[in-house]
């Protein structure tokens, strides 16, 4: 044993090191979209405070764990400061797929809700979130994922608005949304987010997603940007074949016994897990003007005992083996991943923010810290884990690490917590009487 702790030691040194490289080498990247200095260090003081060990993270929290005497200087900076926040996120987004460049890398697009208590942050509304499980109060954002064999991590992110929403001119003035922004769908915010991601050079094969994604219109964006898809289809998704045009669950009926084939799809702690797969040709419906027709196919997956089947709708420029496409499909649960680390530990869906700059900022800030951490994790991973009898740290894992190595740990002297203390108490009493004032002019009006 030891040996083990020996080794985790080595292990939290390289971790320190590789955090403070990748943390100084993306800041650099930046430096130059924010105008004036505060805000250029207030970005890597966000960042490492999104990372510390804390209750909740919000603007106050997190003014309060740095030791600032009011979240003033936090609020100016997601509100009101002169920052190129999209041409940061665009910085952070080709230093990421950089970092973990892979030919064979894999974009997967998801979208994720933030349960809201108002309807006056920007694009809440009662709509529904499958990661709330129904339809709540709540913010709706589509996000990249970069996924390669050396690692993951968001690379981008847009505000979902529902059309009643984008075409409420009042509250749209109310949170600042910019004229340019108008209603679009789930798959259409997908089709920009990839053709951006194409635009800024990153490069990937495939194209992954849920259900969600697998219309036409988006696989014939992606197959015009050069992408391979493998999206997940419904039961009753229906595709053209050598035998004419069939439900997805009726051309599995026709699977001989003999074409299915059990793969791994992953591995957790209690071992490997197994499915029955079987893949049948297809005719392909989204090829682009000037495209060859490439190779289509349904991918069917069965589970071992219950034999519920579900659906996949695939394309390649190049033939690809049913364990290439069933690879893929196992990588499109990292952004599951990546939605786990970005609103456990990174503060994503924390923000309280109600405008639409705030929102940018701090989902900018959240992202920024996945994905230090991400390629801090890669380069801890290479270069420590091979023969050591030790299985790879976890991303949370890590992060302990760093919490005691790398990262500076939240401000809680005695008097800082009662200035705090009693900052939150008087700005609560004050928000409580200026509703209660604001109740009774209302309540006298309509007398």
């Amino acid at each position: 044993m030891t040996t083990f702790q020996n080794q985790v030691a080595a292990e939290a040194t390289i971790a320190e090191q590789a955090w403070t490289a990748a943390l100084g080498a993306v800041t650099e990247e930046i430096a130059d979209c924010f105008e004036h200095r505060e805000p250029r260090a207030l970005v890597r003081e966000m960042t490492e405070a999104m990372l510390m060990e804390l209750d909740t993270r919000n603007y106050w929290t997190l003014a309060e764990a740095l030791g600032h005497r009011g979240p003033h200087r936090l609020q100016h900076f997601l509100s009101r400061a002169v920052v190129h926040h999209d041409r940061a996120r665009d910085r952070i987004t080709a230093w990421t797929a950089g970092e973990l460049a892979d030919p064979d890398a894999v974009l997967i697009v998801d979208e994720t809700g933030d349960e809201k208590s108002s309807t006056d942050c920007v694009g809440a509304a009662r709509q529904y979130s499958g990661a709330l499980g129904g339809i709540h109060l709540c913010q709706v954002a589509v996000h990249l994922t970069y996924a390669s064999r050396h690692g993951h991590a968001p690379i981008d992110r847009a505000l979902y608005l529902g059309a009643e929403w984008a075409a409420d001119e009042e509250r749209r003035l109310l949170t600042h949304v910019h004229d340019d922004v108008v209603f679009a769908t789930k798959p259409q915010i997908a089709a920009a987010l990839l053709t951006h991601a194409r635009d800024l050079g990153i490069q990937a094969r495939w194209l992954a997603g849920d259900e969600v994604y697998g219309g036409r219109e988006l696989r014939h964006s992606a197959r015009a940007l050069g992408f391979g898809y493998v999206l997940a289809v419904r039961t009753d998704h229906r595709v053209d074949t050598a035998v004419g045009r069939l439900t997805v669950t009726a051309l599995s009926a026709r699977i001989p016994k003999k074409a299915w084939m059990r793969l791994r799809t992953g591995h957790g702690l209690k071992g490997d897990r197994h499915y029955d797969w079987a893949m049948l040709d297809i005719h392909p419906d989204d090829t682009p003007a000037g495209h060859r027709p490439g190779h289509a196919a349904v991918l069917v997956r069965r589970h071992r005992y219950t034999r519920e089947l579900s659906f996949y709708r695939c394309h390649s420029a190049t033939p690809v083996t049913l364990a290439d496409l069933v690879d893929v499909v196992c990588c499109r649960w990292r952004a599951e991943e990546d939605f786990q680390t970005a609103k456990g530990v990174c503060g994503l869906d924390q923000g309280q923010t109600t405008c639409w700059n705030s929102w940018m900022r701090w989902t900018l800030i959240s992202l920024l810290a996945a994905a230090v951490l991400a390629v801090t994790r890669a380069r801890t991973t290479t270069a420590t884990t091979a023969g050591s009898g030790l299985v790879p740290a976890s991303g949370r894992e890590l992060l302990r690490l760093l919490r005691i190595t790398a990262l500076p740990r939240p401000r809680r002297d005695r008097g800082h917590f009662l200035h705090w203390s009693a900052w939150r108490r008087h700005h609560q009493h004050q928000a409580a009487e200026a509703h209660r004032r604001w109740n009774n002019i209302t309540a006298a009006a309509t007398t």
